[in-house]
């Protein structure tokens, strides 16, 4: 089974590109989805040990545990190093099924992909970019948002050209809905005929 590794910079349209490998039939594991479900389980009880008062009736309350950890780098990392191996362990449940399955190709969602040493759980990585104005104003755009906070999560985030440098596939979303799963599929076709040929070496496609 051939494992891709999918991450963008925020805003870069990482989480619509994840839907179009799920719509064509690619197992995927949403590392966000599931830190949703560690904080309504197992991570409750050792996220309240870490920050006392952030859980309520036994789940993280997000809110609480945000007003702790933002713009106190300890305190995030407190935070990741808490949660991050807990995610790995359910992505790797995840790729055991699936692998047990027969599937030939799943795709890993790490946001943090490149900032958590992510790329040695993977066979290629799939970055999702944009231009840098479109991005902006897809960021802004959202609840809450203010300039502030994004430059805040683009300097936790290794910049969007690195990323592109150390990919193996480049999927640009600032065109249409269209284009994009035009790209996923190129994407899936590369990667399983990688797969057939054994060449597992870097192959960018631009």
């Amino acid at each position: 089974m051939i494992v891709l590794g999918l991450t963008g910079s925020i805003g870069m349209g990482k989480s619509a590109t994840a839907r179009m490998f799920a719509e064509a039939g690619v197992p995927v594991h949403d590392s966000d989805e599931a830190v949703h479900r560690l904080y309504a389980g197992k991570a409750a009880p050792l996220v309240e040990a870490a920050f006392p008062g952030t859980t309520v009736d036994g789940m993280v309350d997000r809110a609480k545990l945000g007003q702790r950890v933002l713009g106190d780098p300890a305190a995030l990392k407190r935070l990741e190093q808490i949660i991050h191996p807990l995610v790995r362990a359910d992505a790797d449940d995840f790729l055991e099924r699936h692998r047990a399955s027969g599937a030939p190709l799943a795709v890993l969602d790490i946001p943090l992909l490149f900032e958590t040493g992510g790329r040695d759980r993977v066979d290629k990585v799939v970055v999702v970019s944009a231009a840098a104005d479109i991005q902006r104003q897809r960021v802004l755009a959202r609840p809450g948002m203010t300039a502030e906070k994004f430059e805040q999560i683009l300097s936790r985030q290794v910049p969007d050209a690195e990323k592109r440098r150390q990919a193996d596939f480049v999927i640009d979303t600032g065109h249409s809905f269209e284009q994009t799963r035009a790209a996923v599929a190129v994407v899936m076709q590369e990667a399983l005929n990688s797969a057939r040929t054994g060449d597992n070496r870097d192959n960018p496609a631009r």
